[in-house]
């Protein structure tokens, strides 16, 4: 419902009611008004219960200038044409300068015809008029801990109280406060404004100066909920008393190096701090003000005030009200004989009859526009109560307080271009916040605006505020912003305080998410010292066109066609005497392992599965075992025929007899084929990423327990040993038959083969060590083949005359009879 107001006619005013003082006027139906004109500085303490006349109290102009609005807006409704017509409005106004000894007019307020009856019957037996209340609705009163005292005494009958200065959030709660609305934004909205400010200033250390009651309490509650996810630290807090001891409060400011400070205080206790500022020559600050003072006509024109560094401020905006200033000259320019009536009711005198209207006008205007939205407010939920249209209202509705209540949650009008409206909470929907500077002229400049309906808006203009360091914005930290890949280090409770340390090799710092961590990079991710972000490493393998890897797989496949030229030439000659002192059978066997030995080379190619790395293993270890098996049984064979059979034929007939070497190798065979099976079973290798050896790169290779093949490696190490026993028993055999030197010689080829692969591998961990692990194997594989099969090839081959039974048995001879002289 859209309702336009007509502007204030000077002439009519009083035409439809008789005033007979400022603080009363006659109608249909009265609002009951609370404005602190007085104030009670030092509070005096009774031996018995006495009520307090608040004339004899300090005088609060700026809430003076509050009390006219409010009787300028009734007047103005009840000449309006439109809304509420034929039906007037009155005031029962009333000087609430305490917190805790104006109950009388409250009790007034509440009373019907002079009695308070709690033990009456329900207001809806209620018929006549006499029996009901003619105040509707409560305006004020100012301060929260006012509100906080009375309150309940309208909650219990819900007696709409619609406040134009109490901010505190507890009033948001509509359990406890079931008919409080208010046309003043709550604590909770400036604070928001405030810590909006120090962001945008990168001011993070400062000071929240509080008066000592409910709306500074919860001024620093919020401020401290609100700032908890931020990087904003309070450095100190400080309740504002009458005691309170400035300079001692000021040093600890001074000793902690802040240089912002918060004062969320009334103007009287505000007042009290800049003044205590300027005497103690408080420097290289920035005030920030609430928006109880932050448009505060005195303190800006103070001598020195530019001195204590630069004054922002929250402030609501400034709205103009039309009529009012003639209404103000038009109440001015009568007389109130206050003192010569008969007053219903104490605190209803003001003795302020020697008030120009200049002064009434030149105060503070910080709270003008909610008192006119709180009476208008009222006026509109009156109207819809008693069912007006544009020509009359409906007489037979006997309204109660309850039903205004209900239509001032519904509330939805326009006024001086405002559309009011409430939210759940009985908390103002529109308008917005102020953020003003105190310039050299001693004027609150409009700097910027904070909207919150219907979408969030925040801006300062800079280039508006002349900071006290000429120019530069000042600054507020407790410790210096860190450079980029540094991490802040906390020193003590607050966050803000901390020391810079440079994030290592593998982690960066996000200084927009947490700065007090370093974060760990990805594993496929690595980073430099000092990083803000991680880089993706270079995967790298060998692949199978690498020269090294097709080289190394061409040698694989040419030990494979020297085994089988090998095979097929012993073979040929399977019955000469070098084919059988090489082993015979068993030649063939040996020749067969080691090709199959080879194919483990292959696997170390190529992008790493579980299945090449099962297979790196698998042939080599299975059937080098073999290999190194039966070299063992043939250097004891060796040492068996030329000393065994010398010594111990019975023995030698046993071995014989029973195919020793042959259970031997199976035994070994079998105990690996075991022990292999237990690793891969316990720990099958799989694909690993190494990114420990090269921080930009990630080394794709297979992760390998060696605890678990350490069984299958001992096996190894375990033949080897034997086999190399044995060669050396046998050292000092005939020259041209010594099977046992060649068989040393390839064993001492394999160790030095592996001690250069482990020296390389604790040295190097590059993609190249799988080169050179395949080259290993391949190596281990030549040894026995050039060193031991080779040179019975040459024999076979480029002569043969020593590849003749006679010659061998010459040797043997010879051999026979050197041991037994």
């Amino acid at each position: 419902m859209l309702l336009t107001t007509p502007p204030f006619r000077l002439t009519s005013m009083g035409s439809r009611a008789f005033s007979r003082s400022e603080f009363q006027r006659d109608g249909d139906y009265l609002i009951g008004g609370l404005f602190e004109i007085h104030y009670v500085s030092n509070p005096v303490h009774h031996d018995r219960p006495e009520t307090i006349e608040c004339s004899s109290q300090p005088f609060l102009l700026q809430n003076y200038r509050r009390f006219q609005l409010m009787r300028f807006s009734v007047e103005e409704i009840n000449n309006s044409t439109i809304l509420l017509p034929n039906v007037s409005l009155g005031y029962e106004m009333f000087d609430h300068c305490s917190d805790t000894k104006n109950f009388p007019g409250i009790f007034n307020l509440i009373s019907v015809n002079g009695l308070i009856r709690p033990w009456a019957e329900p207001q809806k037996q209620q018929t006549t008029n006499s029996e009901v209340s003619k105040v509707i609705a409560v305006v004020g009163p100012f301060t929260s801990t006012q509100s906080l005292t009375v309150a309940p005494l309208f909650m219990a009958d819900f007696i709409p109280m619609v406040n134009y200065g109490s901010s505190s959030s507890f009033f948001s709660k509509k359990a406890k406060f079931p008919s409080f609305l208010r046309t003043v934004h709550s604590n909770k909205d400036v604070i928001e404004v405030i810590v909006n400010i120090l962001l945008h200033f990168n001011w993070r250390w400062v000071a929240f100066l509080h008066s000592d009651n409910d709306y500074g309490h919860d001024g620093r509650e919020l401020f401290l909920k609100r700032i908890k996810d931020t990087t904003i630290c309070l450095a100190y807090a400080k309740s504002l008393e009458d005691s309170t001891s400035y300079s001692q409060m000021f040093k600890q400011i001074e000793i902690q190096g802040i240089h912002a400070i918060i004062v969320f205080a009334p103007k009287v206790t505000a007042e009290a701090v800049i003044m205590s500022a300027i005497q103690l020559n408080i420097t290289q600050k920035v005030w920030i003000a609430g928006d109880a003072w932050s448009l505060n006509k005195r303190l800006p024109k103070e001598k020195g005030i530019k001195n204590i560094g630069t004054v922002l401020g929250v402030s609501q905006p400034v709205v103009t009200i039309p009529g009012f200033s003639d209404f103000v000259f038009s109440t001015k320019s009568k007389t109130y004989c206050e003192n010569q009536q008969k007053h219903r009711f104490c605190n209803q005198v003001c003795n302020c009859s020697g008030l120009s209207a200049e002064e009434i006008l030149s105060v503070d205007p910080t709270y003008s526009f909610p008192v006119y939205a709180a009476v208008y407010a009222i006026a509109h939920a009156l109207h819809n109560a008693l069912q007006c249209d544009s020509n009359r209202c409906n007489g037979n509705v006997t309204v109660l307080p309850h039903m205004v209540l209900a239509e001032l949650k519904k509330s939805n009008f326009t006024l001086l271009n405002q559309s009011i409206e409430f939210d759940e909470h009985g908390d103002p929907k529109y308008g917005s916040s102020s953020i003003v500077f105190w310039n050299h002229n001693g004027d609150a400049e409009e700097i910027g605006l904070y909207h919150s309906h219907p979408s969030l808006d925040f801006f300062i203009n800079n280039s508006k505020i002349q900071w006290y360091t000429n120019g530069e914005v000042p600054t507020s930290l407790c410790s210096q912003e860190c450079f980029e890949g540094f991490v802040k280090e906390q020193n003590g409770i607050h966050k803000c305080c901390f020391t810079c340390k440079i994030c290592p090799n593998g982690t960066y710092i996000n200084s927009t998410g947490n700065p007090y961590k370093c974060i760990k990079c990805k594993d496929t991710e690595w980073s430099t010292e000092g990083s803000t972000s991680c880089n993706l490493r270079t995967v790298e393998y060998i692949p199978f066109t690498d020269i090294g890897a097709i080289l190394i797989i061409a040698g694989s496949w040419a030990l494979v066609v020297l085994s089988l030229a090998m095979s097929v030439l012993f073979a040929i000659n399977y019955n000469t005497p070098v084919v059988r002192s090489a082993g015979g059978t068993m030649c063939f066997l040996i020749l067969g392992c080691l090709s199959l030995c080879s194919l483990s080379v292959s696997f170390y190619f190529g992008k790493p599965t579980i299945s090449s790395c099962i297979l790196r293993l698998l042939p080599f270890m299975l059937f080098y075992t073999v290999c190194l098996a039966c070299f063992v049984v043939r250097s004891f064979q060796i040492v068996c025929i030329f000393k065994m059979a010398a010594k111990f034929p019975k023995l030698y007939n046993l071995w014989m007899k029973y195919h020793g070497q042959w259970l031997i190798i199976t035994v070994a065979f079998l105990t690996q084929a075991v022990l292999l099976l237990i690793c891969y079973a316990s720990a099958t290798p799989k694909p690993y990423n190494e990114t420990v050896w090269s921080p930009e790169k990630i080394i794709l290779s297979c992760d390998i327990s060696y605890e678990a093949f350490s069984g299958s490696a001992i096996l190894l190490v375990l033949l080897g040993g034997l086999c190399f026993l044995f060669s050396y028993i046998g050292k000092d055999l005939p020259k041209n038959y010594n099977e046992a030197k060649a068989i040393t010689f390839c064993l001492l080829l394999l160790i030095f083969t592996w001690i250069i692969f482990a020296t390389i591998q604790v040295l190097y961990r590059g993609k190249y060590i799988q080169t050179m692990n395949a080259l290993a194997v391949l190596a281990s594989l030549y040894c026995f083949l050039l060193w031991y099969f080779l040179p019975k090839c040459y024999i076979i081959i480029f002569q043969p005359h020593k590849n003749t039974q006679q010659y061998f048995q010459g040797l043997i001879q010879n051999y026979t009879k050197t041991i037994s002289q």
